[in-house]
C-alpha cells in the first residue's frame, strides 16, 4: 500500500533533524501551475478553430440535399500523414482535397454583397438559398477577407433564423455552413450571441446526417473561443446530444469532427451538472481508434477532464484509461505521444494512490526509451515529469525508478540539454536523492549525478535550489553512514562535491535572499564542511597571527612560575 504524505514539518523541526523530507505537495503544486501554463500556450497557439472549404471546385449545393449522405461520402477517409512535430491541442478536423472558388468570381460576388443581403432578408426561399449559398462560397474562400462586411452587413440573426427552418434542410445546412466558417474567425462571439447556438444544439438531433455533422462542426468552433462561448454552448446542453452523435457506423469524418468538438467542450472547467462518467465512456473507446486526429483530440479530452473536473484524474482512472494511455507512449507519431504522456503527467500530480496506479501499469518501462532517445523536447520534459513525481513517494518507488534504468538517460539530461529540460530532469534527480536510501543514494552517486547536482545551485529557480539541497543533505548524510567502519574520516561524497566546486556555489548561495536556503546551507556548510569555511573565515587570526601566538605561548609557559605563598608563613 502507498504511505501517505506526512505533513510538512515546522522550520526548527526541520533544521533540528539531520535527513532531509521530501515536500509532495509543494513539488506538486509547481508541476500543476507548469502544466497549466503548457495548456495555456497550447491554446494559444489557435489551431482550435477550422474553417470549412469547398468540397469540390464547382460545388452543386442542391446536390446536398438530395443525397443527405453525400457530405460525408465526399471527404477522404484517409488520413494524412503524421506531422515531424507534435501538433498543440486539439487538432482540428481533417482538411478536404478543395479547390478555393476563382478570385475573379470572389470578386465579383464581393461587389454583389448588397445584393446578396437583399435576398437573404427576403421571403422568397429560393431567393433566401441562392445567397446563402453565394455568402458560404465567400466565407469558405480562406484568402478572401470578407468576414468583416458580412458582419456589418448584419445577416447574423437571419442565418441563425434559417436554423429552424426545418422544411427546408438544405438552407439550414447551407446557414449553419455560413455559421461554422464565421465561428472560424476572430468573430466567434457574435455567433455565439445572436441566438444560432440554441437552434445548433437543436440541430444535432436532426434526422439528416449531413446537417447533424455541419451542427456538430460549428459549435465547435464556438466552444474553442473565449471560456464564455464555451459556457453558452455548454449551458445549452451541447453534451448530451452530442454524445448522442457517436454511434455504430459513424463515417471517420463524422467521427473526427465529433471528437475534435467534444475535446473543445471539455477544455476548462465543466458545470457540475454536466456528467463525466458519459463523456468518459465514449473517449475510454475513443483512445483505441487506428485514427491518428481522433486518437490525439481524445487524449487532449482526458488531459482537460483531469484538470476540469473535480477528482478528474480519479474519474479517468476509474474509465480504466490508464493502461491504453501508456500503451500509447509506443506510438510512432509524435502527434499521439504528446497527448498521451500529457494526461500521464497530469495523472503523476495526484494522490499516492493515483502515482501508483501509473507504477503499477509499468509506465517507467515505456518512459527510459522516451528520455534515451531523439523525442521532441516537449515529450522529455513530461517524462522528465512523471519520473520526478513518481520518486517523491516511496523507496519503493525510487526502486522502481532505478530498476526502469531511467536513471542514467536522466543524469544525461542534466549534463547536456536544453535549460528547460535541465530543471525537469533535475527535480527527478533531486527527488529521488531526497527520498532514497543509503543504498539507492549510492547507486545515483555512481551514476555520476553529483556534479550536474551541484550545477543546479546556479539555477534561479528557487524551490528547484531547495530541492536540490536537501537531495545534497540525504546523499552527504549517506557519505557519513558509509565512512563507518573505514580508515578514512573524511565524508566521500562531500570531499567530491569540494573537488568539483559544489563547495563554492553552496558558500555563493548565503547571498540568496531567501531564508529557507540560507539556512539549509548554512547547515551543509557548518556540518561537512565546517574546517573549509573556518580556514576562509576573515574574523579568524591568519596563518602568521597564529604563529606569533604560539611562540608567545611557548614564551610565557618557558618563565619560571613565582611560588605562592606557604599557609604557614601567614
Amino acid at each position: 500500500m502507498p504511505r501517505a504524505p506526512p505533513p510538512r514539518p515546522s522550520e526548527d523541526a526541520r533544521l533540528a533533524a539531520y535527513k532531509p523530507g521530501v515536500d509532495v505537495a509543494r513539488s506538486r503544486r509547481r508541476r500543476e501551475d507548469r502544466l497549466l501554463a503548457v495548456r495555456r500556450s497550447n491554446r494559444d497557439a489557435g489551431l482550435f478553430k477550422r474553417r470549412r472549404d469547398e468540397p469540390t471546385p464547382s460545388p452543386i449545393p442542391h446536390a446536398r440535399a438530395a443525397t443527405p449522405s453525400s457530405q460525408a461520402d465526399d471527404v477522404p477517409t484517409t488520413t494524412s500523414p503524421p506531422s515531424s512535430e507534435p501538433s498543440s491541442p486539439p487538432s482540428s478536423p481533417p482538411a478536404q482535397a478543395v479547390s478555393p472558388p476563382a478570385a475573379a468570381d470572389s470578386h465579383s460576388e464581393l461587389e454583389g454583397l448588397s445584393e446578396m443581403v437583399e435576398k437573404v432578408w427576403s421571403d422568397d426561399t429560393t431567393s433566401q438559398l441562392e445567397a446563402t449559398v453565394q455568402f458560404r462560397r465567400l466565407l469558405s474562400d480562406e484568402k478572401n477577407p470578407t468576414v468583416i462586411k458580412i458582419i456589418r452587413a448584419d445577416v447574423l440573426p437571419r442565418f441563425s433564423d434559417f436554423l429552424s427552418r426545418h422544411e427546408h434542410p438544405q438552407l439550414q445546412m447551407e446557414a449553419a455552413w455560413v455559421l461554422t466558417n464565421i465561428a472560424a474567425s476572430d468573430y466567434t462571439l457574435l455567433v455565439a450571441e445572436c441566438g444560432a447556438v440554441s437552434r445548433l444544439v437543436e440541430l444535432l438531433e436532426s434526422a439528416n446526417a449531413n446537417i447533424r455533422h455541419q451542427a456538430t462542426w460549428a459549435l465547435g468552433n464556438i466552444a474553442a473561443d473565449v471560456p464564455t462561448c464555451r459556457e453558452i454552448v455548454l449551458d445549452h446542453g451541447a453534451v448530451a446530444p452530442l454524445l448522442a452523435q457517436f454511434r455504430e457506423g459513424m463515417k471517420v469524418p463524422v467521427l473526427r469532427t465529433s471528437t475534435w468538438a467534444l475535446s473543445n467542450l471539455c477544455f476548462g472547467k465543466l458545470p457540475a451538472e454536466v456528467q463525466v462518467k458519459p463523456i468518459l465512456d465514449i473517449i475510454s473507446q475513443l483512445i483505441h481508434s487506428v485514427d491518428e486526429k481522433i486518437l490525439g483530440d481524445a487524449c487532449w479530452a482526458l488531459c482537460y477532464i483531469c484538470d476540469g473536473v473535480s477528482d478528474g484524474i480519479q474519474h479517468v482512472l476509474d474509465a480504466g484509461a490508464c493502461p491504453q494511455l501508456v500503451n500509447l507512449l509506443m506510438h510512432a507519431s509524435a502527434n499521439i505521444l504528446l497527448p498521451a504522456i500529457t494526461v500521464l503527467a497530469r495523472i503523476s500530480s495526484g494522490d499516492d494512490a493515483q502515482v501508483q496506479v501509473l507504477v503499477e501499469n509499468n509506465i517507467l518501462n515505456y518512459l527510459a526509451p522516451l528520455l534515451a532517445r531523439n523525442y521532441p523536447k516537449s515529450i522529455k520534459k513530461q517524462a522528465c515529469l512523471i519520473v520526478s513525481n513518481i520518486s517523491t513517494g516511496s523507496k519503493d518507488n525510487i526502486q522502481a525508478v532505478i530498476d526502469a534504468d531511467v536513471i542514467s538517460p536522466l543524469i544525461f539530461l542534466l549534463k547536456t540539454s536544453e535549460k528547460d529540460i535541465k530543471e525537469e530532469a533535475a527535480w527527478a534527480i533531486s527527488n529521488a536523492a531526497s527520498g532514497g536510501s543509503s543504498d539507492q543514494i549510492q547507486y545515483l552517486v555512481s551514476r555520476g549525478c553529483l556534479e550536474p547536482l551541484c550545477n543546479v545551485l546556479t539555477y534561479q529557480d528557487a524551490d528547484l535550489i531547495y530541492t536540490c539541497l536537501e537531495g545534497l543533505q540525504n546523499i552527504l548524510q549517506a557519505g557519513e553512514v558509509g565512512k563507518q567502519g573505514q580508515e578514512s574520516t573524511a565524508n566521500p561524497y562531500a570531499q567530491f562535491i569540494l573537488e568539483c566546486g559544489g563547495l563554492d556555489k553552496l558558500e555563493d548561495l548565503q547571498e540568496v535572499d531567501n531564508d529557507a536556503i540560507y539556512k539549509l546551507v548554512m547547515k551543509l556548510l557548518e556540518c561537512y564542511w565546517d574546517e573549509e569555511v573556518s580556514d576562509d573565515d576573515p574574523n579568524l587570526p591568519t596563518s602568521n597571527d597564529s604563529a606569533e601566538t604560539v611562540e608567545t605561548a611557548s614564551e610565557d609557559a618557558a618563565q619560571p612560575t613565582e611560588p605562592s605563598a606557604s599557609p604557614n608563613e601567614s
